[in-house]
Protein backbone atom coordinates (compact mmCIF):
# COMPACT_ATOMS: atom_id res chain seq x y z
CA UNK A 1 0.00 0.00 0.00
CA UNK A 2 2.47 2.51 0.91
CA UNK A 3 4.70 1.80 -2.28
CA UNK A 4 1.46 2.26 -4.22
CA UNK A 5 1.33 6.01 -2.09
CA UNK A 6 4.77 6.78 -3.32
CA UNK A 7 4.73 5.53 -6.64
CA UNK A 8 1.09 8.03 -7.39
CA UNK A 9 3.63 11.49 -5.83
CA UNK A 10 4.13 13.74 -7.88
CA UNK A 11 7.86 14.23 -7.40
CA UNK A 12 7.80 17.70 -9.82
CA UNK A 13 6.45 21.31 -8.25
CA UNK A 14 4.80 22.99 -10.83
CA UNK A 15 4.62 26.53 -10.91
CA UNK A 16 2.16 29.06 -12.42
CA UNK A 17 3.22 32.78 -13.44
CA UNK A 18 1.29 35.94 -13.04
CA UNK A 19 0.01 37.54 -16.48
CA UNK A 20 -2.05 40.40 -14.93
CA UNK A 21 -3.20 41.96 -12.20
CA UNK A 22 -6.57 44.25 -12.64
CA UNK A 23 -8.29 45.43 -9.58
CA UNK A 24 -8.47 42.94 -6.90
CA UNK A 25 -7.60 40.49 -8.73
CA UNK A 26 -4.49 38.04 -9.78
CA UNK A 27 -4.77 36.56 -13.60
CA UNK A 28 -2.67 33.88 -13.98
CA UNK A 29 -1.10 30.84 -16.59
CA UNK A 30 -1.76 27.96 -14.48
CA UNK A 31 -0.84 25.95 -11.96
CA UNK A 32 -3.62 23.41 -12.09
CA UNK A 33 -5.89 24.05 -9.39
CA UNK A 34 -9.71 23.63 -8.51
CA UNK A 35 -11.47 26.91 -6.78
CA UNK A 36 -11.16 27.06 -3.74
CA UNK A 37 -7.63 25.94 -3.36
CA UNK A 38 -4.78 28.28 -1.74
CA UNK A 39 -1.75 29.52 -3.48
CA UNK A 40 1.19 31.14 -2.91
CA UNK A 41 2.16 34.01 -5.19
CA UNK A 42 5.58 35.05 -4.97
CA UNK A 43 6.67 38.57 -4.60
CA UNK A 44 9.23 39.95 -7.17
CA UNK A 45 11.08 42.53 -4.64
CA UNK A 46 14.26 42.38 -2.83
CA UNK A 47 12.93 40.88 0.43
CA UNK A 48 11.03 37.88 -1.35
CA UNK A 49 7.87 36.89 0.40
CA UNK A 50 4.86 34.22 0.12
CA UNK A 51 1.20 36.03 -0.74
CA UNK A 52 -1.60 33.79 -0.12
CA UNK A 53 -4.17 33.86 -2.34
CA UNK A 54 -7.44 31.90 -3.25
CA UNK A 55 -8.61 30.51 -6.18
CA UNK A 56 -12.18 31.99 -7.15
CA UNK A 57 -12.50 31.38 -10.93
CA UNK A 58 -11.54 30.61 -14.41
CA UNK A 59 -11.61 32.73 -17.34
CA UNK A 60 -10.23 31.70 -20.89
CA UNK A 61 -8.29 29.37 -19.06
CA UNK A 62 -6.82 31.35 -17.01
CA UNK A 63 -6.74 31.15 -13.22
CA UNK A 64 -8.38 33.60 -11.22
CA UNK A 65 -7.06 34.65 -7.66
CA UNK A 66 -7.63 36.88 -4.72
CA UNK A 67 -4.92 37.77 -1.99
CA UNK A 68 -5.73 37.77 1.72
CA UNK A 69 -3.07 40.63 2.00
CA UNK A 70 -2.10 43.79 -0.46
CA UNK A 71 -1.05 43.48 -3.79
CA UNK A 72 2.36 45.61 -3.65
CA UNK A 73 5.12 43.61 -5.23
CA UNK A 74 2.98 41.72 -7.27
CA UNK A 75 3.80 41.62 -10.86
CA UNK A 76 4.13 40.43 -14.52
CA UNK A 77 5.78 37.17 -13.85
CA UNK A 78 5.32 36.58 -10.33
CA UNK A 79 5.50 32.46 -9.56
CA UNK A 80 2.29 31.37 -8.50
CA UNK A 81 2.77 28.11 -6.35
CA UNK A 82 -0.34 25.76 -5.51
CA UNK A 83 -1.03 24.26 -1.91
CA UNK A 84 -3.53 21.50 -3.66
CA UNK A 85 -5.77 22.26 -0.28
CA UNK A 86 -8.43 24.68 0.61
CA UNK A 87 -7.57 27.09 3.60
CA UNK A 88 -7.51 25.49 7.19
CA UNK A 89 -6.77 26.63 10.37
CA UNK A 90 -5.33 25.87 14.09
CA UNK A 91 -7.88 25.01 16.33
CA UNK A 92 -8.27 24.14 20.28
CA UNK A 93 -8.59 24.55 23.74
CA UNK A 94 -5.49 26.93 23.53
CA UNK A 95 -7.29 29.41 21.41
CA UNK A 96 -9.25 30.22 24.47
CA UNK A 97 -8.49 34.14 25.80
CA UNK A 98 -6.94 34.54 22.52
CA UNK A 99 -7.42 37.45 19.54
CA UNK A 100 -7.04 35.85 15.93
CA UNK A 101 -6.88 37.58 12.63
CA UNK A 102 -9.12 34.85 9.55
CA UNK A 103 -6.07 33.01 8.94
CA UNK A 104 -5.96 31.70 12.64
CA UNK A 105 -2.54 34.05 13.64
CA UNK A 106 -2.33 35.96 17.30
CA UNK A 107 -2.76 40.08 16.69
CA UNK A 108 -0.37 40.40 19.76
CA UNK A 109 2.27 38.32 17.41
CA UNK A 110 2.53 35.89 19.77
CA UNK A 111 3.22 31.96 18.97
CA UNK A 112 0.30 29.46 18.69
CA UNK A 113 0.02 27.29 21.67
CA UNK A 114 0.84 23.28 21.27
CA UNK A 115 -1.51 21.13 20.69
CA UNK A 116 -3.80 22.58 18.49
CA UNK A 117 -5.26 20.30 15.66
CA UNK A 118 -5.86 21.45 11.82
CA UNK A 119 -9.28 21.87 10.98
CA UNK A 120 -11.05 23.18 7.02
CA UNK A 121 -12.50 26.32 7.47
CA UNK A 122 -15.37 25.23 4.61
CA UNK A 123 -17.74 22.49 5.66
CA UNK A 124 -20.80 21.59 4.50
CA UNK A 125 -24.40 22.33 6.97
CA UNK A 126 -25.68 19.15 8.77
CA UNK A 127 -27.99 16.81 7.38
CA UNK A 128 -31.20 18.13 8.37
CA UNK A 129 -32.44 14.90 9.82
CA UNK A 130 -29.41 14.61 12.15
CA UNK A 131 -30.32 18.23 13.72
CA UNK A 132 -32.12 17.54 17.02
CA UNK A 133 -34.55 19.64 18.22
CA UNK A 134 -34.51 22.79 20.03
CA UNK A 135 -35.90 21.70 23.42
CA UNK A 136 -33.85 23.35 26.02
CA UNK A 137 -33.81 27.65 27.23
CA UNK A 138 -30.11 29.61 27.26
CA UNK A 139 -29.79 31.75 29.36
CA UNK A 140 -28.48 35.04 27.43
CA UNK A 141 -28.30 37.59 30.59
CA UNK A 142 -30.52 40.41 29.06
CA UNK A 143 -34.17 40.29 30.54
CA UNK A 144 -35.65 41.51 28.00
CA UNK A 145 -34.71 38.74 25.51
CA UNK A 146 -35.19 35.82 28.56
CA UNK A 147 -38.34 36.79 29.18
CA UNK A 148 -40.28 37.96 26.18
CA UNK A 149 -37.64 36.67 23.05
CA UNK A 150 -36.83 33.40 24.67
CA UNK A 151 -33.40 31.66 22.72
CA UNK A 152 -33.07 27.81 23.00
CA UNK A 153 -29.81 26.07 22.85
CA UNK A 154 -28.36 25.89 18.89
CA UNK A 155 -31.14 29.06 18.11
CA UNK A 156 -29.59 31.13 15.09
CA UNK A 157 -30.73 34.93 15.56
CA UNK A 158 -30.43 38.29 13.46
CA UNK A 159 -29.70 41.28 15.60
CA UNK A 160 -31.38 44.23 13.23
CA UNK A 161 -30.00 47.59 13.69
CA UNK A 162 -29.17 50.91 11.97
CA UNK A 163 -25.40 52.10 13.14
CA UNK A 164 -25.20 53.33 16.63
CA UNK A 165 -27.85 51.89 18.39
CA UNK A 166 -26.14 49.56 20.62
CA UNK A 167 -25.33 46.31 18.42
CA UNK A 168 -22.14 46.07 20.13
CA UNK A 169 -22.60 46.72 23.62
CA UNK A 170 -25.80 43.79 22.98
CA UNK A 171 -23.50 41.13 22.09
CA UNK A 172 -20.78 42.29 25.11
CA UNK A 173 -23.19 42.16 27.60
CA UNK A 174 -24.45 38.30 25.79
CA UNK A 175 -20.98 37.22 26.24
CA UNK A 176 -20.18 38.34 29.63
CA UNK A 177 -23.50 37.17 30.69
CA UNK A 178 -24.99 33.54 28.60
CA UNK A 179 -24.08 30.14 30.39
CA UNK A 180 -22.88 28.90 27.52
CA UNK A 181 -19.09 27.05 27.68
CA UNK A 182 -17.21 29.35 25.22
CA UNK A 183 -17.70 32.54 23.06
CA UNK A 184 -16.55 32.71 19.29
CA UNK A 185 -16.57 36.40 19.05
CA UNK A 186 -16.38 37.45 14.56
CA UNK A 187 -16.11 41.20 14.63
CA UNK A 188 -15.91 41.27 10.68
CA UNK A 189 -15.41 45.15 9.05
CA UNK A 190 -15.22 46.57 12.12
CA UNK A 191 -12.99 49.92 12.42
CA UNK A 192 -9.32 49.34 13.67
CA UNK A 193 -10.37 51.65 16.81
CA UNK A 194 -13.75 49.68 18.02
CA UNK A 195 -12.04 46.28 17.87
CA UNK A 196 -9.76 47.04 21.14
CA UNK A 197 -12.73 49.41 22.49
CA UNK A 198 -14.57 46.03 22.24
CA UNK A 199 -12.96 43.64 23.68
CA UNK A 200 -11.36 46.13 26.74
CA UNK A 201 -14.85 47.50 27.45
CA UNK A 202 -17.71 45.85 26.05
CA UNK A 203 -16.54 42.22 26.61
CA UNK A 204 -14.29 42.73 29.51
CA UNK A 205 -11.75 40.81 31.07
CA UNK A 206 -13.80 37.91 32.32
CA UNK A 207 -15.58 37.76 28.67
CA UNK A 208 -12.40 37.42 27.50
CA UNK A 209 -11.45 34.39 29.51
CA UNK A 210 -14.36 31.59 27.96
CA UNK A 211 -13.84 33.63 24.45
CA UNK A 212 -12.30 33.29 21.18
CA UNK A 213 -11.97 36.95 19.18
CA UNK A 214 -11.56 36.37 15.39
CA UNK A 215 -11.04 39.86 13.96
CA UNK A 216 -10.65 41.30 10.49
CA UNK A 217 -10.89 44.92 10.07
CA UNK A 218 -12.49 47.01 7.38
CA UNK A 219 -9.06 48.11 5.65
CA UNK A 220 -8.14 44.38 4.65
CA UNK A 221 -8.97 42.74 1.70
CA UNK A 222 -12.48 41.32 0.42
CA UNK A 223 -11.21 37.62 0.81
CA UNK A 224 -10.27 38.31 4.58
CA UNK A 225 -13.41 39.52 5.69
CA UNK A 226 -15.36 36.78 4.29
CA UNK A 227 -12.92 34.03 5.72
CA UNK A 228 -13.26 35.35 8.93
CA UNK A 229 -16.75 34.39 9.35
CA UNK A 230 -15.86 30.97 7.98
CA UNK A 231 -12.80 30.93 10.16
CA UNK A 232 -15.35 31.80 13.13
CA UNK A 233 -17.88 29.17 12.25
CA UNK A 234 -15.10 26.30 11.45
CA UNK A 235 -13.72 26.93 15.61
CA UNK A 236 -17.40 27.09 16.72
CA UNK A 237 -18.44 23.46 14.78
CA UNK A 238 -15.04 22.58 16.41
CA UNK A 239 -15.95 22.63 19.94
CA UNK A 240 -19.52 21.64 19.05
CA UNK A 241 -18.63 18.58 17.97
CA UNK A 242 -16.69 18.19 21.41
CA UNK A 243 -19.97 18.67 23.23
CA UNK A 244 -19.58 22.52 24.18
CA UNK A 245 -22.56 24.89 24.31
CA UNK A 246 -21.25 27.30 22.63
CA UNK A 247 -22.37 30.99 21.09
CA UNK A 248 -21.19 32.13 17.99
CA UNK A 249 -21.25 36.10 17.70
CA UNK A 250 -20.68 37.55 14.19
CA UNK A 251 -20.65 41.45 13.77
CA UNK A 252 -21.64 41.17 10.78
CA UNK A 253 -22.82 39.43 8.46
CA UNK A 254 -24.29 42.29 6.08
CA UNK A 255 -20.28 42.87 5.85
CA UNK A 256 -19.19 39.82 4.77
CA UNK A 257 -22.01 39.88 2.20
CA UNK A 258 -20.42 42.97 1.38
CA UNK A 259 -17.10 41.51 1.30
CA UNK A 260 -18.91 38.95 -1.16
CA UNK A 261 -20.24 41.84 -3.38
CA UNK A 262 -16.81 42.74 -3.97
CA UNK A 263 -15.02 39.43 -5.20
CA UNK A 264 -17.88 38.52 -7.24
CA UNK A 265 -18.34 41.89 -9.26
CA UNK A 266 -14.22 41.15 -9.58
CA UNK A 267 -14.81 37.55 -11.05
CA UNK A 268 -17.07 38.94 -13.65
CA UNK A 269 -20.78 38.06 -11.74
CA UNK A 270 -23.80 40.65 -12.95
CA UNK A 271 -24.94 42.89 -10.60
CA UNK A 272 -28.56 42.54 -9.20
CA UNK A 273 -30.32 43.58 -6.55
CA UNK A 274 -28.96 46.60 -4.93
CA UNK A 275 -25.63 45.52 -6.87
CA UNK A 276 -25.61 42.34 -4.49
CA UNK A 277 -23.80 39.38 -7.27
CA UNK A 278 -26.27 36.16 -6.76
CA UNK A 279 -23.36 34.55 -5.27
CA UNK A 280 -24.04 36.23 -2.27
CA UNK A 281 -27.21 35.03 -1.73
CA UNK A 282 -26.05 31.49 -2.81
CA UNK A 283 -23.41 31.65 -0.39
CA UNK A 284 -25.78 33.22 2.50
CA UNK A 285 -27.54 30.16 3.89
CA UNK A 286 -24.87 27.92 3.20
CA UNK A 287 -22.96 30.08 6.15
CA UNK A 288 -25.45 30.52 8.18
CA UNK A 289 -27.25 26.77 8.22
CA UNK A 290 -23.58 25.35 9.16
CA UNK A 291 -24.84 26.82 13.28
CA UNK A 292 -27.40 25.32 15.33
CA UNK A 293 -27.46 21.79 16.94
CA UNK A 294 -25.77 18.57 16.29
CA UNK A 295 -25.89 15.11 18.08
CA UNK A 296 -22.90 16.39 20.40
CA UNK A 297 -23.46 20.35 20.88
CA UNK A 298 -24.94 23.32 19.51
CA UNK A 299 -23.83 26.50 18.43
CA UNK A 300 -26.41 29.38 19.46
CA UNK A 301 -25.51 32.01 17.25
CA UNK A 302 -26.30 35.99 16.97
CA UNK A 303 -25.88 37.79 13.53
CA UNK A 304 -25.92 41.14 13.45
CA UNK A 305 -27.37 42.50 10.43
CA UNK A 306 -26.39 45.86 9.99
CA UNK A 307 -29.66 48.04 7.75
CA UNK A 308 -29.07 50.55 5.66
CA UNK A 309 -31.29 53.50 7.01
CA UNK A 310 -32.82 51.64 9.11
CA UNK A 311 -34.55 49.71 6.31
CA UNK A 312 -35.71 46.32 7.61
CA UNK A 313 -36.53 45.41 4.26
CA UNK A 314 -33.03 46.13 2.43
CA UNK A 315 -31.99 43.00 -0.06
CA UNK A 316 -29.65 41.40 2.99
CA UNK A 317 -31.94 41.51 6.18
CA UNK A 318 -34.86 40.39 3.98
CA UNK A 319 -32.67 37.51 2.95
CA UNK A 320 -31.11 36.73 6.83
CA UNK A 321 -34.73 37.12 8.08
CA UNK A 322 -36.00 34.16 6.15
CA UNK A 323 -33.03 31.86 6.77
CA UNK A 324 -32.79 32.37 10.64
CA UNK A 325 -35.32 31.31 13.47
CA UNK A 326 -36.05 35.01 14.90
CA UNK A 327 -35.05 38.68 14.76
CA UNK A 328 -34.35 40.84 17.39
CA UNK A 329 -35.01 44.39 15.98
CA UNK A 330 -33.29 47.12 17.79
CA UNK A 331 -35.29 50.50 17.02
CA UNK A 332 -33.30 53.63 16.82
CA UNK A 333 -36.15 55.59 18.62
CA UNK A 334 -35.90 53.70 21.84
CA UNK A 335 -32.20 54.48 21.86
CA UNK A 336 -33.11 58.12 21.82
CA UNK A 337 -35.37 57.73 24.55
CA UNK A 338 -32.60 56.08 26.61
CA UNK A 339 -33.71 52.58 26.70
CA UNK A 340 -31.18 50.38 26.65
CA UNK A 341 -30.71 47.68 25.40
CA UNK A 342 -33.09 49.49 22.27
CA UNK A 343 -34.76 46.27 21.34
CA UNK A 344 -38.49 46.88 19.74
CA UNK A 345 -40.77 43.71 21.12
CA UNK A 346 -43.34 44.22 19.13
CA UNK A 347 -41.24 43.92 16.08
CA UNK A 348 -39.17 41.17 17.30
CA UNK A 349 -39.77 37.24 17.42
CA UNK A 350 -37.95 34.08 18.85
CA UNK A 351 -39.34 31.12 16.42
CA UNK A 352 -38.93 28.51 18.80
CA UNK A 353 -39.92 30.64 22.41
CA UNK A 354 -43.01 28.20 22.18
CA UNK A 355 -41.39 24.81 22.30
CA UNK A 356 -38.81 25.65 25.05
CA UNK A 357 -40.72 27.69 27.61
CA UNK A 358 -43.89 26.87 30.14
CA UNK A 359 -47.60 28.46 29.07
CA UNK A 360 -47.21 29.83 32.34
CA UNK A 361 -44.19 32.02 30.85
CA UNK A 362 -45.69 32.38 27.49
CA UNK A 363 -48.96 33.69 29.39
CA UNK A 364 -47.10 36.23 30.89
CA UNK A 365 -45.23 37.24 28.06
CA UNK A 366 -48.38 37.68 25.73
CA UNK A 367 -50.00 39.87 28.46
CA UNK A 368 -46.78 42.22 28.53
CA UNK A 369 -46.70 42.17 25.08
CA UNK A 370 -50.80 42.92 24.69
CA UNK A 371 -50.44 45.63 26.95
CA UNK A 372 -47.24 47.34 24.97
CA UNK A 373 -48.97 47.18 21.79
CA UNK A 374 -52.39 48.52 23.03
CA UNK A 375 -49.75 51.43 24.35
CA UNK A 376 -48.14 51.80 21.26
CA UNK A 377 -51.52 52.13 19.15
CA UNK A 378 -52.74 54.77 21.10
CA UNK A 379 -49.21 56.69 22.00
CA UNK A 380 -50.43 59.90 19.81
CA UNK A 381 -53.47 60.18 21.49
CA UNK A 382 -52.15 59.79 25.06
CA UNK A 383 -49.37 62.39 24.59
CA UNK A 384 -51.17 65.34 23.30
CA UNK A 385 -53.79 65.06 25.61
CA UNK A 386 -56.80 63.73 23.63
CA UNK A 387 -57.04 60.56 25.08
CA UNK A 388 -60.02 60.99 28.51
CA UNK A 389 -59.03 58.27 30.87
CA UNK A 390 -61.82 55.92 31.14
CA UNK A 391 -62.92 55.58 27.78
CA UNK A 392 -61.17 52.48 27.51
CA UNK A 393 -60.54 49.80 30.02
CA UNK A 394 -57.27 48.56 28.03
CA UNK A 395 -55.85 51.56 27.27
CA UNK A 396 -56.12 52.71 30.81
CA UNK A 397 -54.15 49.56 32.09
CA UNK A 398 -51.67 50.21 29.70
CA UNK A 399 -51.15 53.81 30.20
CA UNK A 400 -50.75 52.27 34.22
CA UNK A 401 -48.24 49.67 33.37
CA UNK A 402 -45.95 51.26 30.75
CA UNK A 403 -43.48 52.79 32.71
CA UNK A 404 -43.00 49.91 34.75
CA UNK A 405 -42.97 47.58 31.73
CA UNK A 406 -39.99 50.28 30.46
CA UNK A 407 -38.27 49.90 33.55
CA UNK A 408 -38.28 46.25 33.25
CA UNK A 409 -36.60 46.33 29.55
CA UNK A 410 -34.38 48.82 30.84
CA UNK A 411 -30.81 47.15 31.58
CA UNK A 412 -27.47 48.80 32.26
CA UNK A 413 -24.58 47.47 30.69
CA UNK A 414 -22.78 45.96 33.86
CA UNK A 415 -26.46 44.36 35.41
CA UNK A 416 -25.96 41.08 35.68
CA UNK A 417 -30.08 39.11 35.56
CA UNK A 418 -30.28 35.63 35.83
CA UNK A 419 -32.82 34.21 33.43
CA UNK A 420 -34.76 32.71 37.00
CA UNK A 421 -34.75 36.24 37.95
CA UNK A 422 -36.00 37.68 35.19
CA UNK A 423 -38.90 35.26 35.22
CA UNK A 424 -39.79 35.89 38.46
CA UNK A 425 -39.56 40.05 38.25
CA UNK A 426 -41.96 39.56 34.77
CA UNK A 427 -44.71 37.17 36.12
CA UNK A 428 -44.77 40.13 39.06
CA UNK A 429 -45.13 42.50 36.46
CA UNK A 430 -47.73 40.93 34.03
CA UNK A 431 -50.01 39.33 37.28
CA UNK A 432 -49.10 41.12 40.22
CA UNK A 433 -50.93 44.25 41.23
CA UNK A 434 -51.08 47.01 39.18
CA UNK A 435 -51.05 49.89 41.70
Amino acid sequence: MYFNAIDQIDTYKRYGKVHRVVGLMIESTGPEVSVGDVCYVHTLGQKKKRILSEVVGFYNEKVLLMPYDSLKEIGAGSFVESTGQSLKVKVGRGLIGKVIDSLGNPLDHSALPKGLTTYPTEQSPPNPLERPPIREAIQVGVRAIDTLLTVGKGQRIGIFAGSGVGKSTLLGMISRNSNADINVIALIGERGREVREFIETDLGEEGLKKSIVIVATSDQPALMRIKGAYTATAISEYFRDLGFQVNLLMDSVTRVAMAQREVGLATGEPPTTKGYTPSVFANLPKLLERTGTSKYGSITAFYTVLVDGDDLNEPIADTVRGILDGHFVLDRKLAEQGQFPAINILKSISRVMPHITSDHDINAAQRIRSLLATYEENVELIQIGAYKQGTRRDVDESIRYHPKIINFLKQSVQEIATRDASLKELHSLAFGSDD
